[in-house]
């Protein structure tokens, strides 16, 4: 499984705005501490995702109503849900010079209680060591989901399934889609927003 880069531009991959603000002082530190207590970039990039997906909880699975958006807002807040996760993943990673985007699935949201198809997101990140891009998913751990940090088989949160209109992509982007950023800002509350969750992105348009 080969991943695609949206951008053929790898400053694209670097760079920091308003939502992977990695400008912000308490990412700096944190960043910086990951990689003092790493060996080398490869052992910081899996250092850094699995801080984000074991100490940044998901915001469903602490019953937590706000919503966070921005890399600083999540590692302030303790929480957020799939992609302000991936902005925290990316911001850290961007901050030491490594190469990172964002990638999408369409899921299922719950299979009894609400089986409609929304947005996934996770992280595609570039592995010098291999000079490869490999997708990671620090959406977190429970009952059901083991993601991990892995470069020859690939072990996300979620298995597509097809048959129940899921759909995977490979495509790697730069930039957090429009759509759901605009999701996250217009929604006061995780209630509110789980009520409108992007069901469509702005890349595929």
């Amino acid at each position: 499984m080969n991943l695609v880069l949206y951008s053929n531009k790898i400053d694209e991959y670097l760079k920091h705005d308003d939502v992977i603000d990695y400008n912000n002082k308490a990412i700096i530190k944190l960043a910086d501490t990951l990689f003092k207590n790493s060996s080398n970039e490869f052992d910081f990039i899996k250092t850094a995702y699995e801080f984000v997906r074991d100490n940044i909880s998901h915001s469903a699975d602490i019953n937590e109503d706000i919503i966070t958006c921005t890399a600083s807002e999540v590692l302030k807040a303790g929480h957020g849900i799939c992609f302000a996760k991936s902005h925290l993943l990316a911001a850290l990673l961007r901050c030491k010079s490594i190469p990172v985007g964002f990638c999408y699935q369409k899921l299922i949201l719950d299979d009894e209680i609400a089986p409609i198809l929304i947005y996934h997101g996770l992280n595609g990140v570039y592995i010098k060591d291999y000079n490869k891009w490999i997708r990671l998913d620090a959406r977190g751990n429970k009952i059901g989901v083991n993601a991990q940090f892995s470069i020859e088989t690939e072990q996300l949160a979620f298995i597509i399934r097809p048959k129940m209109g899921e759909a995977d992509s490979f495509i790697v982007y730069p930039d957090p889609d429009i759509k759901i950023l605009e999701k996250l800002r217009k929604n006061k509350t995780r209630a509110e927003l789980w009520n409108d969750l992007p069901n469509e992105l702005e890349y595929n348009k």
